[in-house]
């Protein structure tokens, strides 16, 4: 068919739809129009199989019931008033109009008002029974009306009865004309089944067709372009989808990869928000009990104590703060680290003593901050204080080769056995993914996932121990420089000794401890 013939031309996706269309409308027209006549079958014989039900609910009911209930007035079991009589009659006659409202026969309809004009004349004549009994007449004169109301409820039941098989009759007619219509629309869905899968077989030859063609062609095309012949190039029939199909990928493909770049990009963001948000967190326990420490020296008038500790928590924090920043020096690390040795040194005098031993080559060196202090905190509630005899705690840095820093935090508190130590190591392993697990906002294996994320995987903790001997946890992180001139937040004190290392010996600041805390469990579980 030549071009002149055909207004517009069909992309090879919109004939693959016009297609599907096609084989769906054909497809779904059968079934449509088998549902809809079933759908109204079914609900006409719903209809009459409920009044049916109802019918045989009030056959066998109304007459026992409304005999019994006026006999036990009539014999003076109960009172008029007292008797249940107009209930049944409202809940047959309530009954009768639902039958009514669902039934769509008019001979059906007939019979139910007969059903409802019948059920007035036993209203009537128990009304009269109530006049009767009000006017103290004799037993006899009531036994003739309970004679009429017994008559009464028989017919009623009699004309129920002859409606129930009226309507049974009728669910067999209609089961009849349902099998006519479904059997007719039957044959009508198969014919229009035949015909969608004559169309899909003509549809699947032709859209196949369409899509050969261009593809040979470009082979063709490609063949012809190896011979030299670029005219093959500006061809008018080369111009068709598949040239846009090899656009369209690569440019989904450049799309993918830069929005896969945006999504590592934005992940690593979020899991660096994650984390200074946890370094946000201080344990409030900590705060409470160097508050109450302050609050009991001042009670005791220990003025000096109180100006030294109210400092060190000064301090503690603006390097915990540090205007927002990720990165400090060594030097406002260690002092941050201090500072909490310090503080912990006032609650835990009779169990702690620490030291602190970091060149002075490394401490003008750039790290991340807050890694120290929960390895420290850690060393203190899980190591020194299980072991409950008291212990120490040693901060260790050295350059090592390759322009690396190691940092080791080690106490002689109670260690690990070979079990839990094998269990740690394997969450500090490589296969842990993101669990971080922290009773103060870090965890050893929250300070290993930071380092691994902001230096690399070649870098973060490593950890010795033995059981009842003491734990050493070794930071490994590369020596950065780059913070300039800037003076640190905090400096060791004056006293410590200068030349190559300053070990800045722990002191006594408070003469009492006020309380302990309570022992926790061997191992170092909670923080991990």
């Amino acid at each position: 068919m030549s071009k002149k013939l055909l207004p517009f031309r069909l992309s090879i996706r919109d004939k693959i739809l016009l297609a599907l269309l096609m084989v769906v409308v054909l497809l779904s027209v059968p079934y449509v129009v088998l549902i809809i006549p079933g759908m109204q079958y079914k609900a006409q014989y719903d209809m009459l199989i409920q009044n049916i039900t109802t019918a045989n609910s009030i056959n066998g009911y109304i007459k026992p019931a409304i005999d019994a209930e006026m006999w036990d007035i009539i014999a003076g079991k109960k009172s008029f008033d007292s008797g249940a009589q107009y209930t049944i009659l409202a809940d047959v006659d309530q009954r009768v109009q639902l039958m009514i409202a669902n039934t769509n026969s008019e001979k059906g309809r007939l019979k139910l008002n007969v059903i409802q004009r019948t059920l007035r004349t036993l209203r009537e004549t128990i009304d009269q029974v109530g006049v009767q009994i009000a006017q103290h007449r004799t037993f006899e004169d009531n036994l003739v009306r309970m004679e009429q109301i017994r008559e009464v409820s028989q017919l009623i039941e009699d004309n129920i009865q002859e409606y129930a098989l009226f309507e049974v009759n009728r669910t067999q007619y209609q089961y009849q004309a349902m099998q006519v219509g479904l059997t007719r629309w039957a044959f009508g869905g198969l014919g229009m089944i035949v015909a969608a899968i004559l169309f899909s077989i003509a549809a699947a030859w032709r859209i196949s067709k369409s899509i050969y063609l261009p593809i040979k062609k470009l082979h063709d095309d490609a063949t012809t372009i190896t011979h030299q012949d670029l005219q093959a190039l500006v061809a008018d029939d080369n111009a068709d989808e598949i040239t846009a199909l090899d656009l369209s990928f690569n440019l989904m493909v450049g799309k993918i990869k830069e929005l896969l770049d945006a999504k590592i990009e934005e992940h690593e963001n979020l899991r660096k928000a994650e984390f200074r948000a946890l370094q946000a967190q201080i344990n409030p326990h900590f705060l409470y009990n160097t508050l109450d420490t302050i609050i009991w020296m001042a009670e005791a008038r220990r003025i000096d104590q109180v100006v030294e500790l109210v400092r060190v928590l000064t301090r503690f924090f603006r390097i915990t703060l540090s205007k927002g920043k990720d990165w400090i020096t060594v030097c406002e690390e260690i002092a941050h680290v201090e500072s909490y040795l310090a503080i912990q040194k006032m609650r835990y005098r009779d169990i702690l003593d620490y030291q602190i031993d970091v060149p002075d080559t490394v401490r003008d060196a750039v790290m991340l901050k807050l890694t120290l202090q929960p390895l420290v905190e850690n060393a203190l509630y899980h190591g020194i204080k299980n072991k409950r005899s008291g212990g120490s705690i040693m901060v260790r840095g050295r350059q090592l080769e390759g322009g690396r820093l190691q940092i080791q935090v080690e106490d002689n508190g109670i260690g690990m056995t070979r079990e839990r130590l094998t269990e740690i190591r394997a969450l500090l392993g490589p296969e842990v993914g993101d669990s971080i697990v922290s009773e103060s906002g870090y965890g050893i294996n929250n300070v290993n996932q930071r380092i691994k994320l902001y230096y690399g995987h070649e870098y973060g903790l490593s950890i010795e121990s033995e059981y009842l001997h003491g734990t050493c946890v070794s930071l490994v992180v590369p020596l950065q420089r780059g913070l300039g001139s800037r003076a640190p937040l905090a400096t060791a004190p004056a006293d410590a000794p200068s030349g190559g290392r300053a070990i800045i010996k722990n002191r006594t600041l408070i003469e009492k401890e006020r309380t302990l805390a309570a022992p926790k469990d061997n191992n170092k579980v909670d923080m991990l």
